[in-house]
Formats: structure tokens, C-alpha cells, sequence
């Protein structure tokens, strides 16, 4: 039956009052009507056409066993009816003229993705490169991925400090939305490679509903999971929801430990039919032993490889890696009878670490193991702390103009981040290394020097963007809009204020009820802290994405489609200046020159082929080079392939089975040898299988094994320096308890 705001509720309120709803009682009710209210204000953008509102239109069917359950196939998808992901405007992903996937909680729990690194690992275009046990870089289409928002928040990351962003546990999110290419108009600041937004679980069931899981796997790693949600008051205005879990494991290397807790806890009251807060906290800690940085040494002097165990581990006994995030957010949306959305977003974020690490570095005898006169060991304690606060308001919703409906998105955002870092260093001799050959982490730990404040700095974003899409005529559309950023970034390292304007602009034309082609031409823009020979900070650095291809959606958008060819250009790039120094100081001057060029294409098709089937595939070749026509971070894949299916045997409906592979083309890294040449270190391209298989015991009880890495391939993580390996084959074996 199709729903719109009115009836759904009218619906959700009969649920609960007939018979459906008893106190006490355990049952499943599947909210997601709060996607149907999402759907019809997309619905009244585009009801000025026939083929539009035919498209647009999207049908929630619910029914009702004879246990009293309800379920939706909304909850068991991989695809999602509609985003706001690239505008805040509500549109399916047919309309958006960029690149976009959506991993979805079903496929983060057919998979076994426990984090953010592992979900953004299987995401169509983005790669990743292991620094270390701790540190996961991401990169799409040639670019680093520094674009990290929470709920439409943007959460700047740097390369240099973890603060964990990669490592957030999974359970708590919905889904998690990947923007590719430029996203200046919703995030400001960044690179031009991607933007990923992970939205949280809300509280938004009005009957007692529950999951609990529990896990085991390879290296006795240990998980478990509690998801509670339910009514707080007898009419089921005031919901609350908690996910909490914990984890504790060893690894395949020697001497590593991890312990991770999280407690998320969130509170929606419904102030009045229209309008809903939602209040929120979310506390995360990992305590790590025995963590790795950076890579194992390549080379042994006389210019022979060192071949290592794959437990290796160059870490001493003293070492450790804690983490620990703290988040309140809240929000207050009202949605209006005409279609309307207002949404007032905020949230108060500290993040800190404390890690002491030991890295490694040059090349021992292969006889006696000692490091040559070039080696050391350097032994790091650091401490950081970030904070950041910011606030979001937006209102999004139809509007009609020369007898045609069109839609807006307006609003203004504030954010301030502030960020401290302390360090204290010293060198480990040769001698006091030993042996190469046998270390095994039993080395004294160093009398740590005085603290230093390697840099404090805040950075500050004020911003106003608008965006609307025009029904042009019955089969396309245009979406135009622009963001203004005020930046200012004062501290240690800087001392700085730019303002930028990031234009959008995008076309869609419906070749029929199902494919569409698309083009866009979208830019972000991102401050550099370089400066000329005069004293004045270079222009920021800027990318442009443009975009062209065609979308495709099927059965009110459950499974979806995509093909697009892009260039994304990069300029303004600070390049260092020979000999040259600002204002005749020690501080080497840079000039802004033209940057990397990307060149590609991808292509990704998800979601549910049958009833029984779900795939999702992905394909993705790019070229990317830099002003001199060399290749930009050769370490990273410029072709991969990404599958995975799940199938609900029609004669056996209790067996899900399923999995997939991800492939890579080969890569490389320039590294200087013994001989002081540089030389190429070239990783093989690999496939990496894994397997899965669910068996639904009872209405409430299911039993799950995964399988990772099902040919144990081999392979080497941190292609950018150093040698560090991949997990071998493991297993994991999950029970699920819904009620």
C-alpha cells in the first residue's frame, strides 16, 4: 500500500492499539515509515509530471504474520529508496548526477563488517592502504579520502594522527552513504575523491525490540552486541535506543591485543506530530598492545629481501595505542504537511589518544642481524587531543514555479575543530636493536625526553549553501547550486583566512521510466598552509569533478544501477622552491602549480535481482597523473573489482548463503635499496574470496559463519613503505537473538 505522512501515522498508531502491540510482549514491528514520510515529500517534488511522479512514487509494503510479526524489506535491503547524500535534497539514486553507493546494515551483517574500515573497504572505488595495525588510509579515484561526516557533519581527518575514524564499530550506524568525486556543496573542505556519511540508528520503535549477538573467530576474537530499542512512555512518544558492545582479540601477529568497548544511546520525543528531538551520545574506547608502525625493513644490506613470517610484528613489549571518542549530538526536525523539511543538527565531539610506538628502519646483515650504520630504532610517544563542535540547519522541500514543481535545499553551517598534539622522541642505537633476525619486541623501553608541542591549531568554517532541482521539461531536470565558506585556521602552523565559492551544477534526462543519463560538474576546495617567497599563503587547493553517464532503477528502486566516465582535475597544488626561502627566513617557499589529473570510470549495480537474490557488483579503472605525467600514488589499484551475493535457497527459505571477491590490479612503490638507487617494489594484483551462510533456527535465533580470505592469499598492506601482511584465512561463527 502506498503511504503518505498522514496515513502512516494514522497506521503506526491502529498497530499499536489493536491488538498488535502488548505490553511486555516481544514482537517485531518495522518502522520504516519514517522513510515512506522521507519519500512523499520526494514524491511532491516531482508530481508536476506523469513520468516523473510515476518514478518517483514509492510503495511500503507491510504485513503481518500470524505471531504478530511485521516485517519490511527495507530492513533486509541493499539498496535504499531515496538519499540526501551530495544535496540534502530527498531523491532517489537515479536523480543524483554523481556517483553514489549505499552499504546498508543487511549487507554490513551478511558480510561480518565490523568497522568502518571494513565496510568502506568494500565499497565500489574506494581502496586502502595499511599504514600499520592502527592506521587505514582510504583513497577514491587517485585521492586521499579525508571527507568523514557524521549525520551531514563533516569531520576532518589527517594522515598523521589517528584518532580512529576508520575504526568506529559498525553497529551503531543505519547505513552508510559514499558520495565519489568532489562534495565542496555538503562538506567544504577536502580532496576531490569521495565524501562518506555515516547515519546513526535512531530511535524510532514504538514497541520493545531487541538483538542480541554473540561471536567467535580466528585468533580468539571474542565480540558481542546488545541493540535495544523501544517505547519510554505508554503512547510511544518518547522512544530510546542502546547499542552496546564489546570486543577482545589476538591477531595473526605476535604480541598485538586489542580491546574495544562502545555504548551508544539515543532518545527521540515526538514534540508534536510534526516535529521530533533526537538527543544522542556515543562513547567508544580501544586499548591496543603491541600495535605495529609503519612497515618491517625490505632489504637486508647486501640487497637481498627479508622474508618474513606473516606474524612478524616490529613492535616492542612497551608499546600501546588507546583511543578514546566521545560524541553528544542532537537534532530536531519538523516536516510539514506540504512537503517541507527543517532540520536543526548539532553535536559536540572530543576524540584523544595515547600511543608509544617503535618504527624501524634500515638494513640489517643477513648473518648477525644488526642494522648498518643508516639504521635505528625511533621511538615515539604521542598525544592528541581534537575537539570540534558544530551545528547544521537546512530546509528542503517542493516549491512550484512556472506551473512546474521543482525542489530547494537552503541552509548554513558552523563548525570549529580544535586540535593538539604533544610528542616525545628518542633513537634506539643499532645495539640496542640486537639481532633483526630474532626480535621479538624485548627491548628496554627508552627514559622518554621532555614533552613537546608538535602543533595546536583551530580551524573554523562558517558556511551558507543553497541548491534547487528544476523540473525543466517532463524528462529533465537540473540541479544548480553553490556553497560560501568562510575558513580560518590559527595556530601553530598557521595563521590564515580564505573564502571560497564552490559551484554545482547537474543535468538528468530520463530516457525512460528506468535509465536516465546523467552529467554533472561539481569542486571542492582545500586551504594549504605553504607560502610564497613574499609571505602570502597560496590559494587554496581546488578539484573539479566532472561527471557524465546514465542510472538505472528497477521495482520502486531495489536494485540500482550506474556507468559513468570522470575527470577530476587538481590545481593550485604548493610545490617546494629550490633555494628559495619566504622573506629571506629558514622557511622554504612554495609556488601553486597545476596539480593531478584523474581519468576514469565506474560502474556498480546493487541490489535485489530476484526475491531470493541480492548482488552488488562494482567496477572501477582510473589513470591519474601529476604535472610532470607521473603516475600519483602508484601504490594504490587503479583498476578493482568488487562482488558479493547473497541467495535464500526457495526450497530451504531458514539457509542464506552467499560471498564474494574483491580484486586489484598490480601496484608498486619507489623505495631506495641498499645501493642507495631507487628501486620499484611491485605487489602482484590478488583476488581476496570470502564466503557465508545464515540459518534462521527459529523466528528469533539464526546462527552465522564467515569466512575471510578463503584462498589465504598473501599479500603486502602497506604498499606505500615498508612490509606488513594482510589477515590470513579466518573464520567466524555468530549467534543472533531478535526479538
Amino acid at each position: 500500500m502506498s503511504f503518505n505522512r498522514v496515513y502512516g501515522k494514522q497506521l503506526c498508531a491502529e498497530l499499536n492499539t489493536t491488538g498488535f502491540k502488548k505490553k511486555f510482549a516481544f514482537s517485531l514491528l518495522t518502522l520504516c515509515i519514517t522513510h515512506a514520510f522521507a519519500i512523499s515529500a520526494a514524491n511532491a517534488a516531482d508530481s508536476a509530471t506523469t513520468s516523473d511522479k510515476t518514478r518517483s512514487e514509492q510503495t511500503l509494503v507491510v504485513t503481518a504474520d500470524g505471531n504478530n510479526e511485521a516485517k519490511t524489506e527495507a530492513t533486509k535491503s541493499y539498496t535504499v529508496p531515496a538519499t540526501r547524500a551530495g544535496t540534502k535534497m530527498n531523491l532517489t539514486q537515479r536523480d543524483i548526477p554523481q556517483s553514489v553507493s549505499v552499504l546498508t546494515q543487511q549487507r554490513i551483517k551478511d558480510q561480518n563488517l565490523q568497522n568502518v574500515g571494513d565496510a568502506l573497504a568494500n565499497v565500489t572505488g574506494i581502496s586502502a592502504s595499511q599504514n600499520d595495525s592502527e592506521r587505514v588510509d582510504f583513497y577514491s579515484r587517485g585521492f586521499y579520502l579525508d571527507n568523514y561526516t557524521y549525520d551531514d557533519i563533516p569531520s576532518a581527518q589527517t594522515g598523521a594522527w589517528n584518532f580512529g575514524e576508520t575504526d568506529g564499530d559498525s553497529a551503531i550506524y543505519e547505513r552508510i552513504d559514499i558520495v565519489r568525486g568532489a562534495t565542496g556543496l555538503m562538506t567544504g573542505t577536502g580532496n576531490p575523491g569521495a565524501a562518506v556519511n555515516m547515519i546513526r540508528k535512531k530511535a524510532d520503535s514504538k514497541t520493545f525490540t531487541g538483538n542480541l549477538s554473540a561471536s567467535y573467530g580466528s585468533w580468539d576474537n571474542q565480540r558481542y552486541v546488545a541493540d535495544l530499542s523501544g517505547p519510554l512512555n505508554d503512547s510511544g512518544t518518547v522512544r530510546g535506543r542502546v547499542v552496546t558492545g564489546y570486543q577482545n582479540q589476538d591477531s595473526w601477529v605476535d604480541r598485538y591485543h586489542k580491546r574495544k568497548k562502545f555504548l551508544y544511546a539515543t532518545v527521540a520525543a515526538d514534540i508534536t506530530d510534526n516535529t521530533t528531538l533526537d538527543l544522542g551520545y556515543d562513547y567508544q574506547t580501544r586499548d591496543t598492545d603491541g600495535p605495529t608502525w609503519g612497515g618491517l625493513p625490505t632489504w637486508y644490506s647486501n640487497g637481498s629481501r627479508i622474508q618474513y613470517d606473516r606474524s612478524a610484528n616490529p613492535s616492542a613489549d612497551w608499546t600501546h595505542y588507546n583511543i578514546l571518542s566521545r560524541k553528544v549530538f542532537a537534532n530536531l526536525t519538523t516536516n510539514f504537511d506540504n512537503g517541507w523539511q527543517v532540520r536543526v543538527n548539532g553535536t559536540h565531539a572530543e576524540s584523544d589518544f595515547d600511543s608509544k610506538l617503535l618504527y624501524v628502519t634500515g638494513y640489517p646483515d643477513q648473518t648477525t642481524g644488526i642494522l648498518d650504520s643508516s639504521g635505528y630504532g625511533y621511538a615515539g610517544w604521542y598525544k592528541g587531543l581534537r575537539t570540534q563542535t558544530a551545528i547544521d540547519a537546512y530546509a528542503s522541500g517542493p516549491f512550484e514555479l512556472l506551473g512546474r514543481q521543482h525542489q530547494l535545499v537552503a541552509g548554513v553551517d558552523y563548525s570549529r575543530q580544535r586540535n593538539r598534539y604533544l610528542y616525545s622522541s628518542t633513537i634506539l642505537s643499532p645495539a640496542e636493536i640486537g639481532n633483526w633476525n630474532d626480535w621479538n619486541g624485548d627491548v628496554a623501553e627508552p627514559d622518554w625526553p621532555a614533552w613537546a608541542l608538535s602543533s595546536e591549531d583551530t580551524i573554523r568554517q562558517k558556511a551558507s549553501y543553497m541548491a534547487a532541482r528544476f523540473s525543466l521539461t517532463d524528462p529533465l531536470s537540473m540541479i544548480i547550486g553553490a556553497r560560501y565558506t568562510q575558513y580560518s585556521a590559527q595556530g601553530t602552523t598557521a595563521d590564515m583566512k580564505k573564502n571560497n565559492l564552490t559551484p554545482y551544477g547537474g543535468l538528468v534526462y530520463d530516457i525512460n521510466e528506468n535509465v536516465s543519463a546523467v552529467t554533472s560538474y561539481t569542486s571542492i576546495f582545500k586551504p594549504q598552509t605553504y607560502r610564497d617567497q613574499q609571505g602570502n599563503y597560496l590559494k587554496p587547493v581546488t578539484g573539479k569533478d566532472y561527471e557524465a553517464g546514465i542510472k538505472g532503477d528497477w521495482d520502486d528502486s531495489r536494485i540500482t544501477a550506474s556507468l559513468s566516465v570522470f575527470r577530476i582535475e587538481q590545481d593550485n597544488l604548493g610545490q617546494i622552491l629550490s633555494n628559495t626561502y619566504v622573506n629571506n627566513s629558514s622557511e622554504n617557499a612554495y609556488k601553486a602549480a597545476k596539480g593531478v589529473v584523474s581519468r576514469g570510470v565506474d560502474f556498480e549495480i546493487n541490489g535485489a535481482v530476484t526475491d531470493n537474490l541480492k548482488v552488488t557488483f562494482g567496477a572501477t579503472r582510473y589513470v591519474a597523473k601529476d604535472a610532470s605525467g607521473d603516475r600519483t600514488n602508484p601504490y594504490m589499484p587503479q583498476t578493482s573489482l568488487k562482488l558479493f551475493t547473497s541467495y535464500t535457497l526457495p526450497m530451504l527459505p531458514e539457509l542464506t548463503v552467499g560471498g564474494g571477491v574483491n580484486w586489484q590490479n598490480r601496484t608498486y612503490k619507489e623505495a631506495t635499496n641498499p645501493s642507495g638507487q631507487t628501486e620499484r617494489v611491485y605487489q602482484g594484483s590478488y583476488p581476496l574470496a570470502n564466503l557465508f551462510a545464515r540459518y534462521q533456527i527459529n523466528k528469533n535465533l539464526a546462527v552465522q559463519g564467515n569466512i575471510k580470505n578463503l584462498f589465504d592469499r598473501e599479500y603486502n598492506t602497506n604498499p606505500s613503505g615498508g612490509v606488513a601482511f594482510n589477515e590470513p584465512r579466518n573464520y567466524s561463527v555468530s549467534l543472533n537473538y531478535a526479538f
